[in-house]
């Protein structure tokens, strides 16, 4: 951590002691990743494009400057959700329309697909499901705020809400199945990393870099693995969480930790294949062999997937607060707080591309719809599908 990064969180922990730990996370965290951040983005350099990109059309959302949305694509079409309440379905090829519904309160996790549900979770600690067409089906209450998307898998809607609880709730109707519950330190970052649900299993990161597997029928845990340890003498300085999603990726789970480590993890024992000392916040991804990571200072590193060897490093977005990594066959699409969205070079990590959306952050996962176009929201609420030719 730099010299005035580190006088900066000294000065907001001297400061909260009136405040509460969570508005101390959120401080902590903007401080270092969000709007507060002192850190001017590194200027960017001309580059010759060899795949041109442009936005094929484009639709607006709220703006959300405090909690991060992801849209979701299923069958032709994109939901995506709104921080003052708004949840809307796009036609996937053209933009359009289909319907806009509005909660009446604040959405702080969405949207998430599954067993015919559009699912967001809010501020009071609702999880809220609707159907295909609009309509809300139920709406169940769980501990706390909701900060991720919540994930349908096997009949069961698993949900992370801010106190760490993660919640199995029936698909048909929202109520409880089991609970999951952790005690965490005093002092960890506001974090919107939620679960990943893939064959029964729910992973999950949590503060203090331990990364878990749960069974998705009963919430039971099937195993625990530390893919950090904190370091230091004072809170801030032993922060080490997994403040993004798990990647599955065939046998194993990939996971990052701010001012930790990337790790690639067996999913059946738990056991950590290799590990390496790379920092994260916003996360990494991973296809075709290659595992691709997001630095903590917005570097970008592309690692092998069996061994976390490193094929290559860009390290020319320095302090732009880049988005995870988004991979698309030879092209890796990355956003940034500027608004632009860069493609490198999966095989050298050279840039081969790059468009500005607009002059606001990009949301810190971006997802693909199909081989060659990328669907983008941003902190001013825009929704861009981009394509890459």
């Amino acid at each position: 951590m730099k010299f005035y990064q580190w006088t900066a969180l000294v000065g907001a922990v001297a400061l909260s002691a009136c405040t509460s730990i969570t508005d101390l996370k959120t401080d902590v965290s903007e401080r270092l990743f969000g709007r507060q951040s002192t850190e001017i983005p590194s200027e960017l350099n001309e580059i010759k494009s060899t795949v041109q990109a442009k936005v094929l059309w484009n639709s607006r959302l709220e703006m959300s400057e405090d909690d991060d949305f992801t849209p979701a694509i299923d069958n032709g079409y994109i939901y995506a959700a709104g921080s003052k309440g708004e949840v809307l379905k796009l036609s996937a090829a053209s933009g359009k329309q289909e319907w806009r519904v509005n909660l009446g309160e604040a959405i702080t996790g969405g949207v998430g697909i599954g067993a015919n549900l559009v699912l967001v979770g809010t501020q009071k600690g609702y999880v809220v499901a609707y159907d295909f067409n609009g309509k809300m089906l139920w709406k169940a209450k769980v501990s706390s705020q909701v900060l991720s998307a919540p994930k349908v898998d096997f009949g069961v809607v698993v949900v992370r809400c801010g106190d760490s609880r993660i919640y199995g709730l029936n698909a048909a109707d929202g109520s409880r199945k089991w609970i999951y519950e952790r005690a965490t330190p005093p002092l960890s970052l506001k974090s919107s990393a939620g679960v990943v649900l893939d064959g029964g299993a729910a992973y999950a990161g949590f503060a203090g870099g331990k990364l878990i597997s749960l069974r998705v029928e009963d919430g039971k845990v099937l195993w625990e693995v530390s893919v950090a340890q904190p370091k230091g003498t004072t809170e801030i300085e032993r922060i080490a969480d997994i403040t993004s999603l798990p990647v599955v990726d065939g046998p194993l789970v990939y996971a990052v930790a701010y001012q930790g480590k990337v790790a690639a993890v067996d999913r059946a024992t738990g056991r950590i294949a290799w590990s390496r000392d790379i920092s994260s916040y916003t996360g990494l991804n991973a296809e075709d062999a290659r595992v691709f990571v997001s630095h903590a200072a917005s570097a970008v590193y592309a690692l092998d997937f069996s061994t976390g060897k490193t094929y290559w490093r860009q390290g020319d977005l320095r302090q732009r607060r880049i988005t995870a990594p988004l991979p698309m066959g030879n092209i890796v699409a990355i956003g940034d707080v500027e608004g632009y969205v860069h493609l490198l070079s999966r095989e050298d990590g050279s840039f081969i591309g790059r468009l500005k959306v607009e002059d606001a952050a990009i949301m810190p996962q971006m997802v693909a719809l199909g081989s060659s176009t990328v669907i983008a929201q941003t902190r001013k609420g825009g929704i861009y599908a981009i394509s890459l030719k």
